[in-house]
């Protein structure tokens, strides 16, 4: 079955793994998960589930999700995310189960889903990485783009790289180990950094990638 779940990120710690070394873990609260809807591809064209994550009040949910909810007969939640699945996997599911951390064991790789900080504007060292021109008073090109191509178009191509918004992207980092659950405060503990700010909304996923032994 493919996996998934909504949680918020808490911040990060270390823990000492089965060798006895120290790792650097993210603490993610997973809280309850609910399976608000499912979709088929006789319906929808194509076949996924959608979860809920935190519930919020009602006066400030509009009617047509308030009546997305009623109609399956569960409270307004603040978050939702699909998750694609083959047919096979979308029977495991059922509206209104619930998902906690214990959807994942310890071990298991998976992927999460977030948003990076915001960065605000920023040149093109920070942004793309460029190397900074000479620092001699001649130079003239101590931290700018430098050429942006040939004078004969006599405009800027598409995808030149620049100064500009650097951050606040939808980032997905993938192969990342859960190095423990916690089941009685719902919070898994995930090796490594993970995208976002702490308070950020993330998806955890069941990774893509083929787990070599």
């Amino acid at each position: 079955m493919a996996k998934g779940i909504l949680g918020r990120k808490i911040g990060m710690t270390q823990v000492f793994n089965s060798a006895g070394r120290l790792v650097p873990v993210t603490v993610v609260e997973t809280g309850v998960c609910k399976v608000v809807q499912k979709k088929d591809q006789a319906k929808d064209g194509y076949t996924a589930v959608q979860i809920g994550f935190e519930e919020k009040r009602e006066n400030i949910v509009n009617k047509p999700l308030k009546g997305h909810f009623a109609k399956v007969g569960l409270k307004p939640m603040r978050f939702l995310k699909e998750i694609r699945l083959t047919p096979e996997e979308s029977e495991s599911y059922q509206v209104g189960q619930e998902l906690k951390a214990d959807l994942f064991k310890a071990g298991e790789k998976v992927d999460v889903t977030g948003t990076s900080k915001g960065k605000g504007f920023a040149g093109v060292i920070k942004r793309h990485n460029f190397q900074r021109g000479p620092m001699g008073h001649g130079s003239m090109y101590h931290r700018r783009p430098g050429s942006l191509g040939a004078t004969d178009p006599a405009r800027v191509f598409k995808g030149r790289r620049l100064p500009g918004h650097m951050g606040r992207e939808r980032v997905t980092v993938q192969g990342l180990e859960i190095m423990k659950v916690d089941l009685d405060k719902n919070v898994l503990l995930i090796k490594g950094a993970v995208p976002g700010r702490n308070g950020a909304m993330l998806l955890v996923r069941e990774t893509v990638k083929s787990v070599k032994e």
